[in-house]
This record gives structure tokens, C-alpha cells and sequence, in this order.
């Protein structure tokens, strides 16, 4: 099964992703978060007690299924590959910064384009960051820039994660040690089953079609190259259309119940961020996961990276609030970004830099 051969199958993939998140928020995922890489792992690291944020906790299945997604069709296409080995650290301190980047924004880049095609003009501005970041990390690599090459390590060693989401499924789904919202977007979510497999579908396209968001900026950027943002493209028509037609469709910038703020500044400069450090670790949050689901052990350090990110995000109070309504005087209260994470978004741009030109590739060596 080969769904790189041609701009039609790689849009065909993304009408497919786009028809399995319109699925899980038609039956209950939070309003314009129907499938979000970041805010899914940020619950997920709730339900474990990784911070106290009550109304974001819910072990997440599209998670789960993502990795194993991606898991099950590699090997069964025979494209496992246990790797590991490069800059490790490098790639935990890269996921954690992802992970502050989308919570300042509100999203990740999937979300992003989930907004957009429900109006959010936020996502749009958002969008102008994003690229910018992408940008950035383009700059570095023509620059040199390169956390080494991975090796080939022991099978064992990439399905490390894989058996890790099924231990957290079978906590989820046989124990009540992990938590779960009472109320709040964690509250929010379609049947477990439905989930699951919506995760395994969305996982396995994703996989097969090397779906990235960064990745599809950083290609037209760098070889002008517009392959995976068919795919994009594909999953986008369909959520304008779904959102069209369920009447979620609204076009604004403060718009209570779709968790986003309208603080722009911090909207360019949460994306930039996820965007700039998307491309030093080699793919956005979504193609992070994927990777590991196929035997990356560096984007698995990557993923944890970004479990950690979401904990501190909440622990520190770096996350940012959505617009809502008032429940008493039902007047709208604009949401915002807290100065810690104001501080925190700034300092991670500098720690990026930092990374993007002092790791460099080695020359002169055979």
C-alpha cells in the first residue's frame, strides 16, 4: 500500500483523517479540538496525575491508537524500523518546547488547521507564526544544523512505546487509577471504542501517507515541493464541509466555547515555536508519534518530552485560557496568555536558536 505515488492518494489519505475527526466530534470530542495532538497528550499526562488541572484529565484513545496505528501498518508493510541514538537529550528539551509553544497557542499544528476550517481567525493568524517557524528551522539545516544520524538498535527497544499506550489503555480501561474530568473539555469525548478506532485509522493513514504539517511547509520551502500538503488539504476540506453543514462553522476572533484566545502577538509566537522546534526534531507533534509508533526511539524521547512539556505547562501555569462565557453574567471574557507563559515562549525562542546553531553535522570525516 503505497500512498505517496501521487497527489490524488495523498489527498485521499487526508479526506480520510478529515472524516475520522469530523466522526469523533460529531460523537462528543470538545468543540474545535476534535483531534489534537497536543491537547490530547496534555489530558492524557492529567489522567497519570502529571499535573492538577482537573478539567483536562482523560487518557486520551486517539493517542493510543496513533502509535499503535502506526505500529500494527509498519510492520505489516514491513517498515519498522528500530532506531535511536540521536541527541536524545536534545530531542526531550525540543518535545517540551513543542509542548509550550501549542499550550500558548492553544493547539497543535493539527488543531491549528481544525480551527481554520471552522473560522477561527486566530488559527489564521496563528498560521503566519507557523510558517515563520518553519522558516527559521529551514535556515538552520541549509546552515548545517544536524543532532546526528540514529542507528539501528534492538527491536525491543522500538516498541518500547507501543507496549507503554497499551499499558495506559489497560489502566484506562480496567482500573480507576487514572483520572478523569468531571467537567471541562476532559469531560468531553466520543465512546472509547469509537475513539480507539478512529486513533488506529487515523494512525495507519498518517503513517503511510508521512503525514506533517511542518514537514509539508518545510518541502514546498525547500524543494518546492506541495506532496503533503495534499494531505493537509485533503483533511481540511472535510472539516470546512462537516463544519458547514453542523453549523460549527463561525467566523471570528472571540468566540466563546472554541478554547482559543485572541492575544495575536502570542498566537504567532506559540506557533513559531512549535514551528521552529518541529523542524530541528524532524516532524510536528502528529509525525512525532507516528515515528515512534514505527520504531523511533527518538521521537519516543520526543513524545515524553512533550507529556513532561504538558505537565509543566499546567504545574507552572504557563498554558493559556479560551474565551468563555461568564456563567453569571453571561458577558464574554476574553481568554489570554498568563506572563509566566508569556516568559516561558520567549525563552524557549532563545533555547531554540541556541540548539539551531551550535548543533551542527561534522565535515571532514569519512
Amino acid at each position: 500500500m503505497n500512498l505517496t505515488g501521487s497527489k490524488k492518494t495523498l489527498a485521499l489519505a487526508g479526506v480520510i483523517c478529515g472524516l475520522v475527526a469530523a466522526c469523533l466530534a460529531y460523537f462528543g470530542n470538545p468543540a474545535n479540538m476534535a483531534f489534537c495532538i497536543a491537547c490530547f497528550i496534555r489530558d492524557t499526562a492529567g489522567a497519570m496525575g502529571m499535573h492538577q488541572a482537573e478539567a483536562v484529565m482523560y487518557a486520551r484513545p486517539e493517542i493510543i491508537g496513533l502509535v499503535l496505528g502506526a505500529f500494527i501498518i509498519s510492520i505489516a508493510t514491513k517498515e519498522f524500523r528500530s532506531t535511536g541514538g540521536s541527541s536524545p537529550m536534545i530531542r526531550f528539551v525540543l518535545g517540551v518546547i513543542i509542548m509550550i509553544g501549542a499550550l500558548v497557542f492553544l493547539g497543535c499544528p493539527l488543531r491549528m488547521v481544525l480551527r481554520m476550517s471552522a473560522g477561527d481567525l486566530n488559527a489564521w493568524v496563528a498560521l503566519i507564526g507557523f510558517i515563520l517557524g518553519v522558516a527559521t528551522g529551514v535556515f538552520a539545516l541549509k546552515q548545517g544544523f544536524s543532532l546526528g544520524r540514529a542507528q539501528a538498535t534492538t527491536k525491543a527497544s522500538g516498541a518500547v512505546l507501543p507496549v507503554i499506550v497499551v499499558g495506559i489503555l489497560i489502566l484506562a480501561t480496567c482500573t480507576s487509577l487514572l483520572k478523569v474530568s468531571a467537567a471541562g473539555p476532559g469531560s468531553l469525548h466520543a465512546p472509547i471504542i469509537m475513539s480507539l478506532v478512529g486513533g488506529l485509522i487515523f494512525g495507519a493513514m498518517a503513517q503511510k501517507s508521512r503525514m506533517c504539517f511542518a514537514g509539508g511547509i518545510r518541502d514546498v520551502i525547500i524543494m518546492k515541493n506541495f506532496d503533503l500538503l495534499s494531505v493537509i488539504g485533503g483533511l481540511f476540506v472535510v472539516m470546512l464541509i462537516f463544519n458547514i453543514a453542523t453549523g460549527k462553522f463561525v467566523v471570528g476572533f472571540n468566540t466563546p466555547g472554541v478554547i482559543a484566545h485572541s492575544e495575536h502577538l502570542w498566537n504567532i509566537l506559540g506557533m513559531y515555536t512549535v514551528g521552529f522546534a518541529a523542524v530541528l526534531a524532524g516532524g510536528c507533534p502528529l509525525r512525532q508519534l507516528i515515528l515512534a509508533g514505527q520504531g523511533s526511539s527518538d521521537s519516543g524521547v520526543t513524545v515524553i518530552g512533550m507529556f513532561v512539556g504538558a505537565a509543566i505547562c499546567h504545574n507552572f501555569g504557563l498554558a493559556a485560557s479560551g474565551t468563555a462565557l461568564n456563567p453569571e453574567t453571561k458577558a464574554v471574557v476574553a481568554g489570554a496568555v498568563p506572563t509566566n507563559g508569556k516568559v516561558a515562549c520567549i525563552l524557549c525562542i532563545v533555547v531554540l536558536f541556541i540548539i539551531a546553531f551550535t548543533c551542527k553535522r561534522e565535515t571532514g570525516k569519512k
